[in-house]
């Protein structure tokens, strides 16, 4: 990393150099470089632009903002983007600005496959080209679905224009016979109940129209509502950003406002680098914990510093190991993100925390006032659902980082979404050498399999899937099931969705497609989980593991695809490294090379 912050440094050198200044000593507009010339370069620019409706005094001096918009049909949480591009252009006019909207890839979770990660830095990329290489002063990034919150924010922060994130918003709560259910958290719990007998196809089945019944991302603390509470603490968005259900129209007035202040951001020179310090990565870190949060915001967050700079490491997490849970969302608790926001939202839980001490209260947001400033006063309008400090859900409730001869470079449990009696235990390796291996030997009644037993499934890590799957939650078997046991552990290299639940161990690193460990992993080896040791062991000699990975070695292939798939498998990096591409790592500024038509 230290060679990434010399690139950071130099970058900003020469963005600094390259930035003309007018008479009162102010720096010009990025966006006069191309539109500000009296010249025949200026002449093409501004008369292309024309055939739009834009007027000749649009060019004189105001910014352009881009609205970098994720909307798509196929990416369902994403799919009202554009009536919020129209609130986000209607604040930047006010505010004397001259709003461009733009596409980006949109990789949703729910209908992409093999999974959206497997495109997150391919959406990265064009998020990045795009800010770079177009006339823009500063950028509105609209974000929902799982992967692209993470993605825009990587591409901009290679940038750092100003830059301001917009969610859309969580779907209103589910409904089911008289009851309120959480997207995603549903499915996995009625499936479990039909594979246990004690619910029919059709009682499974006749939940599905009410679980997502408005537009917005998943209802429950999933990655999605993760990634926008990550944003906010971070201080990339105005305040309660991550709450505001979709369809409320407090998210529209939210979208309009973020249009004004970004103008006021590039007047200001207010860039992402001036708020993505190292301490609003603690504050999101310590924010994980307190929301119950996905454990895909590890890998996220990681990647995201390493695009701005900013050191962050697995070792980090220990910032939010003894902070407690104190939203009560599902799938950790009862309630969905609608009666959170109602609460309260995201100010309420950050308040809390300040007030415990567990907050860089001086970090900076983009509404220019402090973190602290943004939240203090914020009040909390429901104890049930934002829990005092004194009644936690989970006292310890961060990201757990486990390590040991099955993990030598790290693993990741969510203690609140777990079984106590589980954090502690010994047990028998069922293993599945692929999620193909898995699903064709879990049904089978004859498999050798109690749940004292810990199930291993492999290859399902960034280059094993590929893309690193959300498989890593595996249903139980249903003669376990049909026991009434609903948990067991479960150890992968994969991850699993921020709406899932149970005693899973993901993330392993190194991932048995590369040889880790786990690949080593025989039926019927002894495994031990200890989370509160952070210890993840396999019980053979180290003289065994390493004979049994030489011997891998030697029959290890990947098959050579051609594509995007083998420029994803030659240059993505491991889990503990945040899963970007090795050559994308790194801040690349927003200064391109002029161009003479």
């Amino acid at each position: 990393m230290a060679g990434h912050k010399h690139d950071n440094d130099e970058h900003r050198a020469v963005q600094d150099d390259s930035t003309e200044q007018d008479g009162s000593g102010q720096s010009k507009l990025r966006s006069a470089q191309w539109f500000g010339t009296r010249d025949k370069n200026g002449f093409m620019y501004r008369s292309w632009m024309k055939n739009q409706g834009i007027p000749s005094h649009h060019f004189e001096g105001r910014p352009v903002i881009g609205i970098c918009n994720t909307w798509s049909e196929l990416t369902p949480c994403n799919a009202h983007f554009r009536q919020l591009a129209e609130r986000v252009k209607d604040g930047i006019r006010e505010a004397g600005g001259v709003p461009v909207e733009f596409p980006v890839f949109s990789n949703g979770e729910s209908n992409l496959r093999p999974t959206a990660m497997l495109t997150r830095n391919l959406a990265a990329m064009d998020t990045e080209e795009a800010i770079r290489g177009n006339p823009i002063d500063g950028v509105v990034l609209l974000v929902g679905c799982d992967k692209t919150t993470p993605a825009l924010l990587m591409g901009a922060a290679s940038c750092d224009l100003p830059t301001m994130v917009v969610t859309g918003g969580p779907m209103l709560n589910g409904k089911h016979r008289g009851e309120d259910v959480g997207s995603g958290t549903l499915v996995w719990r009625m499936h479990e109940e039909y594979k246990a007998g004690k619910i029919t196809l059709e009682e499974f089945l006749d939940a599905e129209a009410g679980m997502s019944r408005s537009a917005g991302t998943c209802n429950t603390m999933g990655t999605a509502s993760t990634m926008a509470c990550m944003a906010e603490s971070l201080g990339t968005s105005l305040p309660h950003n991550a709450a505001i259900p979709a369809v409320d129209s407090r998210r529209y007035v939210l979208a309009h406002m973020s249009g004004m202040r970004i103008v006021d951001m590039v007047h200001e020179d207010l860039r992402l680098s001036k708020v993505l310090t190292r301490e609003a990565f603690i504050n999101a870190i310590r924010t994980n914990a307190a929301i119950g949060g996905s454990t895909n915001a590890v890998i996220h967050l990681k990647a995201i510093a390493g695009r701005i700079g900013v050191e962050l490491s697995l070792d980090d997490w220990s910032h939010g190991r003894d902070v407690p849970t104190l939203v009560d969302l599902q799938p950790s608790g009862r309630f969905l993100m609608e009666d959170f926001y109602y609460a309260g939202g995201l100010p309420a839980v950050l308040r809390r925390l300040g007030e415990q001490g567990l907050l860089h209260r001086g970090a900076l947001t983009v509404n220019g006032a402090t973190l602290w400033d943004n939240v203090q006063a914020s009040p909390c309008h429901n104890d049930e659902v934002i829990r005092t400090p004194d009644n936690p859900l989970v006292s310890n409730g961060g990201i757990c980082v486990l390590r040991g001869n099955l993990a030598p470079r790290g693993a990741v449990l969510k203690p609140s979404a777990a079984s106590p009696h589980l954090m502690k235990h010994r047990g028998r390796a069922v293993v599945f050498e692929s999620f193909d291996d898995y699903k064709q030997r879990i049904t089978d009644p004859e498999l050798d399999i109690d749940e004292t037993c810990v199930m291993v499934l492999k290859n399902c890590g960034p280059k094993g899937y590929p893309g690193m799957a959300e498989v890593g939650n595996m249903g139980l078997p249903a003669k376990v099931l049909k026991k009434g046991i609903t948990d067991m552990v479960r150890i992968s290299d994969a991850r699993m969705s921020g709406t899932a639940f149970g005693t899973v161990v993901l993330h392993v690193a190194p991932e048995a497609m590369e040889l880790g460990p786990l690949a080593a992993v025989h039926e019927g080896d002894m495994i031990e989980l200890d989370a509160e040791a952070g210890r993840l062991h396999l019980d053979i000699s180290e003289a065994e593991l390493a004979a049994r990975l030489e011997k891998l070695r030697g029959e290890h292939i990947i098959a050579r695809t051609g594509g995007y798939l083998e420029l994803y498998r030659d240059h993505v990096l491991q889990a503990d490294e945040g899963c970007d591409f090795d050559f994308l790592v790194g801040c690349r500024g927003a200064a391109v090379p002029a161009h003479s038509h």
